[in-house]
């Protein structure tokens, strides 16, 4: 995977549960285990702008490039 989630490396740092976010962010627990997971095939910037706004993060600091070009799969 071309982008790596460091989702849970700062929710530990910030001593937040996922539970807990997602109450905040408003989004199923379902749904954010799937970003946490790196298994997403997208998610909205405004998602992202509330996850970073109560987490006080940046957007790198959650999601991380790793220079290689990841090609679609077929399906």
């Amino acid at each position: 995977m071309a982008i790596h989630v460091y989702l849970d490396e700062v929710l530990k740092n910030r001593q937040m549960t996922s539970k807990e976010l997602c109450a905040l962010v408003n989004i199923t627990e379902a749904n954010l285990s799937i970003l946490r997971s790196g298994k997403a095939k997208g998610v909205r910037f405004h998602t992202i702008n509330k996850i970073c706004y109560y987490l006080e993060c940046s957007v790198g600091d959650i999601l991380k490039f790793d220079g290689e070009l990841e090609e679609e799969e077929n399906e």
